[in-house]
């Protein structure tokens, strides 16, 4: 905390972190914003804590004195204290459950699916267009599918 800050330097420009949102994505946004600036351990360490409020503010304001030695350890007991806040993130099973309705667009279905899909990590393009296939209405669009499949989902 006694390492001066540069001249220049101007807050970053990230919603601070409550301790109820995805931590992963404020420690992302955080190191982004910060890396602007610099690589310089001992400023990240002594700026982290502007990027926090209420709770997680709290949090950090009782961490013993000298128990963080270098910015791995300050995520590491970061991502502990809130680790209950990560999203629980869907697999590509949860396509497997997704169906056009009877009385619904293909335009509305598309970005339901579509909704559905860019939550997935790592999301196997051949899984996705098998479960889009699997999951339309049957009618002339499928039947005109079944006759020319699509190899891709920019095809589809």
């Amino acid at each position: 905390m006694e390492v001066p800050l540069p001249p220049a330097w101007k807050p970053l420009n990230i919603e601070r972190y409550d301790g109820t949102t995805d931590l992963d994505e404020h420690i992302v946004a955080f190191i982004t914003q910060i890396n602007l600036y610099t690589n310089d351990d001992a400023i990240i360490c002594r700026v982290f804590p502007t990027s926090l409020k209420g709770a997680a503010l709290s949090w950090y304001t009782q961490l013993p004195p000298r128990s963080v030695d270098n910015f791995n350890t300050l995520m590491r007991l970061f991502s502990a204290q809130y680790a209950t806040s990560r999203p629980h993130h869907i697999t590509s099973a949860a396509l497997s459950n997704l169906r056009q309705q009877d009385d619904e667009s293909l335009r509305h279905f598309m970005e339901r699916f579509a909704n559905v899909s860019i939550k997935i990590r790592n999301l196997n393009p051949e899984v996705a267009l098998h479960s889009m296939l699997m999951a339309l209405k049957p009618g002339p669009f499928v039947d005109s599918l079944c006759r020319h499949q699509p190899t891709s989902m920019d095809e589809l």
